[in-house]
């Protein structure tokens, strides 16, 4: 089956200079493969990475509108991303693609708890357009939510309601989003 819809992956790692093969680009493939959805893959070590990779994407893609999820691997809590032991909050990656992100899903995966207040949320959606913002409310770093995203991207290609995809999610994937406290704001 193909999907007219893609993802876009920026992982954060040490040093963008080493060249390994992580679990999410296995994931990636494996969704590429066994579902038909394709993706890019990127990484970077610091937040200047992190803008210069999306606005590649947002400005020399022509398939921009085509990428609905934009999908983090990076370290993290609450309302905070970590490059290079640097912390940043999401006002201020919100403030860097103002209003460019219009449609978009973000998507943590669970190397970073995603605990937003109503309003940090709602500032987010409101200046970078994003659709909604998605993660987990629970780190388990011995468990990867690589499974759990992977049903989450799939049923974001087959429906367009967001309550109707969460709802899925959870009938599918109970004790998996329980556990990982699987949450989404819009």
């Amino acid at each position: 089956m193909d999907y007219d819809q893609f993802i876009f992956c920026l992982e954060a790692v040490t040093d963008v200079e080493t060249n390994t093969t992580t679990e999410v680009v296995k994931n990636l493939e494996q969704l590429a493969f066994e579902q038909g959805i394709t993706s890019i893959y990127k990484t970077c070590d610091t937040i200047e990475g992190l803008e210069e990779s999306l606005n590649t994407l947002l400005h020399e893609d022509h398939n921009f509108k085509d990428y609905e999820i934009i999908y983090l691997v990076m370290q993290g809590e609450g309302n905070t991303i970590c490059l290079n032991e640097y912390y940043y909050s999401l006002e201020e990656i919100a403030e860097i693609f103002e209003g460019k992100m219009k449609g978009k899903i973000f998507h943590f995966a669970n190397s970073k708890v995603l605990d937003l207040s109503e309003e940090e949320a709602q500032y987010f959606l409101d200046i970078t357009g994003a659709r909604a913002i998605s993660g987990y409310g629970s780190a388990f770093h011995n468990l990867t939510s690589g499974p759990i995203d992977k049903a989450f991207f799939s049923l974001c290609q087959e429906q367009d309601d967001l309550v109707e995809i969460v709802e899925e999610l959870y009938k599918k994937h109970y004790a998996l989003c329980k556990l990982l406290d699987f949450r989404m704001y819009y």
